[in-house]
């Protein structure tokens, strides 16, 4: 008797689907033709940027900086902390030469019980030719320009000055303008003037390094200005 061996049942595979390979093999092409063209374009953006790189930072450094005007003043204020070639107030000194205004306030940190940057700025004013009868002397112990503009704020009130120049170093501007706009009242007219700085130089800032750190500890600066004041308005646009 022979015996009869089953062989196992393959399993029925599915009819091949050949009328979608064409398509997929376009969705593919179509895909890495997108790709390329993505990364082209990628390439070609970047190598723009890099030949358009001194145009953009000089756009940059120059955008940062605010240099307001006012045909007259009621007193120009300098604040702390000029430079070493006391840039602040030589234009503070050429303003009180054209008759911005009557008076220059020197506001300066107190260094000393007996002596600060107060007492320089106004050595360095009488050196400049301003006299020494428009020169108020405010020695003050802020520690930013918020404290600074905080401190000034109750003196200003007491002279009952309307309108102020406010000097500080051109890379300082925009952020002096908007702490002094966010602390000071509205009938305070404000203009923020530009010293320029002899370290900081708008149309090259990103060739030294000094220049470089001066702008990026603005940035941060503003950052931290806008988050202390952000439940005050501003007083003025």
């Amino acid at each position: 008797m022979k015996r009869k061996f089953l062989q196992p049942a393959l399993p029925q595979l599915a009819p091949r689907a050949w009328f979608f390979q064409p398509t997929n093999r376009k969705s593919q092409r179509g895909g890495i033709l997108s790709t390329l063209i993505a990364l082209i374009f990628l390439v070609v953006l970047c190598g723009a940027i890099y030949l358009a790189r001194h145009p953009i930072l000089r756009f940059v450094g120059e955008s940062w900086i605010v240099n307001e005007s006012m045909d007259h003043a009621d007193a120009i204020i300098v604040l702390s902390d000029d430079n070493f070639y006391a840039d602040r107030v030589t234009r503070a000194a050429e303003l009180i030469r054209e008759g911005k205004a009557p008076i220059v306030v020197a506001s300066g940190r107190r260094l000393r019980p007996y002596a600060g940057i107060a007492e320089l700025m106004q050595h360095d004013l009488i050196e400049r030719g301003v006299p020494k009868e428009n020169i108020v002397v405010f020695p003050q112990d802020a520690d930013s320009t918020r404290d600074e503009a905080l401190a000034l704020l109750p003196f200003v009130t007491q002279k009952k000055w309307h309108s102020l120049l406010i000097v500080t170093s051109n890379y300082h501007t925009r952020r002096a303008r908007y702490i002094f706009r966010h602390i000071f009242p509205q009938d305070v007219d404000l203009a923020v003037v530009s010293a320029r700085d002899g370290d900081f130089d708008p149309e090259q800032w990103w060739e030294k390094r000094k220049s470089f750190k001066e702008l990026t500890r603005e940035v941060a600066g503003m950052l931290v200005a806008m988050w202390e004041l952000r439940h005050t308005t501003a007083s003025q646009g």
